[in-house]
């Protein structure tokens, strides 16, 4: 791994982690400074992240960690069942079954990482289950709209990350959305797509506005 990349990989883990928070300034200085890089090398990494989106760089306010308030969340979670249902919908066109065994070997890797001591590790493992099942319906459109997505998503999920870290809790919602997933009828799956999505952001923003509250 090259330096820039071993640089991309601890701001995403920071930003994951709450070590650095939704909203944060970045200076490439302090960012050198912590990651014991040159400043040039901080500069690519930065660069990197702020084309995934997870974080912004502002006209003469500089860089700042990507955030989401409320309804961003639930726009997320809106677009992503839509995508997921489309998604879906490719996987269960495909009668040869080598779309559905994209989905089977991202769910593999999920259980491989679940409950893997570091939390970051689990947060990569849950990215890409669900990168999977876009990867899965081989729509060429939907893997390039995965990097934006993955972003939205890591930010909703450090902030979830940062009220909750259950894993036995996110290994049994995703097992359950796994068994719908099998079972191929695609009303039980747009079902079970919603309760997954639209519940989970129901109830972070609950949990967030109790954190607020306290």
């Amino acid at each position: 791994m090259s330096r820039r990349d071993a640089a991309v990989t601890e701001i995403r883990r920071a930003i994951v982690l709450g070590r650095v928070k939704p909203g944060e300034k970045l200076t490439e200085v302090q960012m050198s400074e912590w990651l014991n890089v040159s400043r040039p090398t901080v500069r690519e990494a930065l660069n990197k992240v702020v084309q995934e989106g997870l974080v912004i760089q502002e006209p003469y306010r500089g860089l700042r960690v990507a955030s989401m308030d409320d309804s961003m969340l639930i726009d997320l979670a809106r677009t992503r069942m839509a995508l997921d249902t489309l998604a879906i919908d490719g996987i269960l066109a495909d009668e040869s079954g080598q779309r559905w065994n994209k989905v089977e070997e991202g769910w593999r890797q999920y259980k491989k990482h679940a409950f893997d001591p570091d939390p970051f590790v689990q947060h990569m493992g849950h990215l890409a289950f669900h990168e999977s099942i876009w990867a899965g319906s081989d729509n060429a459109m939907l893997l390039k709209l995965w990097p934006v997505t993955r972003a939205h998503m890591t930010i909703a999920l450090a902030q979830d990350q940062a009220i909750r870290q259950d894993p036995e809790r996110a290994y049994h919602v995703h097992e359950v959305l796994m068994g719908v997933l099998r079972s191929g009828d695609r009303e039980a799956i747009r079902e079970a797509l919603e309760e997954h999505t639209m519940h989970s952001v129901k109830e972070l923003l609950e949990l967030l506005t109790d954190k607020e509250k306290t």
